[in-house]
């Protein structure tokens, strides 16, 4: 057996598949590393994908050619699309995933993408040779030679879960810790820390009395993750419930603080502040009397249940009595208890935007590692460093993303220019120009360049191509049609908009909030037959086609904003300037801007504590 390869990836969870088919798709040959074939993309924690922000980054994965989105459409028991009350810019996709399906749907993907082989292992060691990575060493102590390498260890570096006062090492419950990389790394002269993430118990749902507790139904409409046409939900769909924490929890729960990790010095790296724990909520939030809990299905097939809202480090004892005070779980049956994990992860402004590491050439890090936390962040993640792990073994140019383009740019961009100071999850708010980095057009900004680079296929890139036809070929029509106020007048008194007193072009109907396309063509018969002759993914380039009707004006005035600012991105300055000689920079901005290095005058303006006058003074030298 021939141990070398194009590329390794060291871990098999959602950042390591995604980089590991990446670079396969695009022809590496490619060896995926992983401690357990059987847990291949294991859903560490909650039984989901997508949500706020983190929805738009699985379409941008499924954009680009990656996998994540229709293993998620074919893995769903429960799909809703979040913040339909706000405009478009804030619509979320989100669904509940069988979690043994998503990890069936994952083996099979990686088990059959051509270049792509599979090693069970656990990595020790890289091997490094004059500043380039040249391959890995396992713990059989095997040497496997590579192009470059990508690590993907999510909680598995120096991996310490916490279960009140006991402590196992472990990257999982049940899981072993990995040691030796952490250390080397830092021999070496990487920045590293610790941080912290947890994970509530896991409840039988045959103890759950659900009479007591406000029923969630999942949508049944068109909406979905992959833009692929062949990408389906076909599992049955589950509810999830919702109930409520209440004083007596809190009672119960701060009983045990003395005995919590979080409080009692045990614990003493950064957690999550957009997450907490339970106990840190009523610590935090002292003066709320309840907390929203939601209870999640784990699977079609499994009793297993989730309880979202409720992760915990306390005593087993402290955790059982707390949640048999809560409505419908009085008498709930525990599979295991909520625990707390500590792990290793690298400060992510050592890493270039193609995720490679200034220090070592060819060398990757993904996901967790970087102080991310998130399967849709740690994909995103994966899918840009296996691009470039390609890349950087065959030659062309390095594959990212800029913040007008891709939440996935936003997340990586903030990475390697801010840093983190606690693990980092998207928001929304995070993106600028969210309103062009919608989710329903995740496809049109993304898939070309996918293709463009190998990635994605000739099938996907032809879906769009139709899509955009059958776009253009819609709003053309909304454009030129003329409308008479005798044939809409009744209709529009119906929907409580204005009649009208000229005739107008159909597309000016649209723009009225009361009103959308599919609303119109009830009334419209040539509208109706005009619609009737898309004949696939109607709905969604309906919905398309009207966002882009109803937003246009704010779009294009977002794009221009962009575009100025992106004049910024194109003024490079690393290498230039020495800043430790300007002593007209702050001594702040001196320092930030020698650690960070960054590569152009618009990432420079984004560091902490680089002022406008700082980016002023960089421009002057630069003779702009």
């Amino acid at each position: 057996m021939d141990f070398k390869y194009d590329v390794i990836v060291v871990g098999a969870g959602h950042a390591g598949n995604e980089a590991a088919c990446a670079a396969a798709n695009m022809g590496s040959k490619t060896l995926l590393i992983t401690m357990d074939m059987n847990k291949i993309g294991q859903m560490s924690c909650n039984p989901a994908v997508g949500g706020i922000a983190k929805g738009q980054i699985v379409r941008e994965i499924d954009a680009l050619g990656g996998h994540m989105g229709i293993i998620t459409d074919r893995s769903a028991i429960q799909f809703r699309m979040l913040n339909r009350s706000k405009g478009p810019a804030m619509w979320s996709p989100r669904s509940q995933s069988d979690r043994h399906q998503f990890i069936q749907e994952w083996i099979k993907t990686v088990s059959n993408t051509e270049n792509l082989f599979i090693w069970q292992d656990t990595v020790k060691q890289l091997t490094i040779e004059d500043g380039t990575v040249t391959g890995v060493i396992t713990a059989l102590g095997i040497e496997m030679k590579a192009k470059s390498v990508v690590i993907t260890a999510g909680t598995f570096l120096g991996g310490l879960m916490h279960f009140g006062k006991n402590q196992l090492t472990g990257g999982r419950i049940s899981e072993p810790a990995s040691y030796g990389i952490t250390e080397q790394l830092k021999s070496i002269g990487f920045s590293t820390d610790r941080m912290k993430t947890g994970t509530p118990c896991r409840i039988d749902g045959r103890t759950i009395d659900f009479s007591k507790m406000a029923e969630q139904i999942g949508e049944d409409d068109f909406h979905k993750f992959s833009f692929m046409e062949e990408a389906k939900r076909e599992l049955p769909q589950r509810s999830c419930w919702i109930t409520y924490t209440n004083e007596t929890t809190h009672n119960e729960l701060r009983k045990g603080l003395s005995d919590s990790p979080l409080y009692n010095g045990q614990i003493q790296s950064i957690g999550p502040r957009y997450c907490p724990s339970i106990e840190t909520k009523i610590v935090t939030f002292a003066d709320k009397l309840s907390h929203q809990l939601f209870l999640e299905p784990e699977g079609v097939n499994s009793q297993e249940y989730y309880l979202n809202g409720f992760s915990s480090s306390l005593p087993l004892q402290v955790q059982i009595d707390a949640i048999h005070t809560v409505s419908g779980l009085e008498n709930a049956q525990l599979y295991r208890p909520g625990y707390a994990i500590e792990y290793d992860f690298f400060d992510p402004t050592q890493l270039k935007h193609t995720l490679e590491t200034k220090r070592i050439k060819n060398l990757f890090f993904a996901g967790q590692i970087n102080g991310t936390t998130g399967y849709e962040e740690a994909g995103g993640q994966g899918l840009i460093a296996g691009m470039n792990a390609h890349i950087n073994c065959h030659g062309g140019k390095e594959f990212t993303l800029a913040r007008n383009e891709a939440y996935i740019g936003v997340l990586i961009d903030d990475l390697v220019t801010k840093g983190v100071d606690e693990p980092y999850r998207m928001f929304t708010s995070r993106a600028e120009y969210r309103l062009i980095l919608r989710q329903d057009d995740a496809d049109m900004r993304l898939t070309e360049r996918g293709y463009e680079v190998g990635l994605a296929t000739k099938n996907r890139y032809d879906q769009l191509q139709t899509k955009k036809e059958e776009q253009t070929k819609l709003r053309s029509f909304l454009e030129n049609h003329s409308i008479k106020p005798a044939d809409i007048n009744e209709f529009l008194t119906t929907k409580n908009s204005s009649e009208l007193k000229h005739g107008c072009k159909l597309s000016d109907l649209v723009l009225r909030p009361q009103l959308g396309i599919s609303d119109l063509s009830e009334a419209i018969p040539a509208l109706h037959e005009k619609l009737d002759e898309i004949k696939s993914r109607k709905e969604e380039i309906i919905e398309a086609t009207e966002v882009l009707l109803k937003y246009e004006g704010y779009i294009e005035r977002e794009k221009l904003i962009a575009e100025k600012l992106l004049r910024l991105e194109h003024i490079p300055i690393n290498g230039r300037i020495d800043y430790n000689s300007i002593l007209s920079l702050s001594t702040e901005a001196r320092q930030k801007l020698t650690k960070i290095a960054p590569e152009t005058i618009g990432q420079a303006s984004r560091i902490p504590g680089i002022s406008p006058s700082d980016v002023n003074i960089l421009l002057v030298l630069l003779g702009r």
